[in-house]
């Protein structure tokens, strides 16, 4: 959460909610602790506290967006009465709340987000092989049987899904999954690789490119069309030089 300690958080605290704050213009990543993969533990909101500067919230959010732990993570802009026409859909904020809070209002509203965020994600539900993983629920089924995965288990493998049967450098996954902050090296991705395969077993087609990295091998019918469409931008470009 963004906003003021004696703000929005002292009132979630109040309803039993475990919060994070931070100021508006500070780094995001001072909310992420150093156990939160091992202890699973995933941000269910964020809640922008800008009151009178609704300009100072859309520079923070635009901030937190890059960070890949606050994937999917919804926002909230909490602002004055006076402010409410100055609120644009397009500054991506899935919802508002005004100040001074009501309580039950400010409450209902972080709830309603996680459903639509989770009706949203449901929809975004990948299967490969006998693999289904559920990004609404984090869970992950082979066969029907529940796997059980660490958060970042998990956030390695619903990536590699989204982007399968591409080839992607350990740099990059290290840099999409884990951050561009994390100090770690390549070496992090293997560690994970190792688990998933161990976790998963043949049902994950996951292939190692020596000095490339890994793919996640897609249908036989989307490898197909990809390689299709590769040859169509070759033939183009060979018409232009012509």
């Amino acid at each position: 959460m963004l906003e003021r300690e004696e703000g929005a958080s002292s009132t979630l605290r109040q309803l039993g909610a475990t919060v994070r704050t931070l100021d508006l213009w500070d780094d995001p990543v001072e909310l992420i602790q150093e156990d939160d993969d091992e202890m699973e533990v995933r941000p269910r909101a964020l809640v922008f506290e800008a009151l009178d500067r609704p300009d100072l919230a859309v520079a923070a959010l635009r901030a937190v967006r890059k960070e890949p732990y606050f994937d999917n993570v919804g926002a909230i802009i909490a602002v004055t009465v006076g402010q409410i026409a100055r609120i644009d859909p397009s500054t991506g904020f899935d919802d508002f709340v005004l100040h001074p809070y009501v309580p039950e209002e400010l409450y209902g509203r972080i709830r309603a987000l996680e459903w639509r965020r989770s009706e949203f994600a449901t929809e975004e539900r990948h299967k490969v092989a006998g693999i289904v993983v559920d990004k609404a629920g984090h869970e992950v089924f082979v066969d029907g049987r529940p796997i059980a995965l660490t958060a970042k288990e998990f956030a390695l493998l619903a990536y590699l899904c989204e982007r399968r049967g591409k080839v992607l450098s350990r740099e990059h996954l290290l840099a999409r999954v884990w951050g561009n902050r994390y100090e770690g090296g390549p070496r992090t991705v293997d560690i994970h690789v190792r688990r998933l395969r161990a976790k998963l077993g043949d049902a994950l087609p996951l292939e190692t490119l020596r000095g490339s990295g890994y793919k996640l091998r897609a249908p036989d019918h989307e490898e197909k069309a990809a390689r299709e469409a590769e040859e169509q931008v070759d033939d183009e470009e060979e018409i232009e030089e012509a």
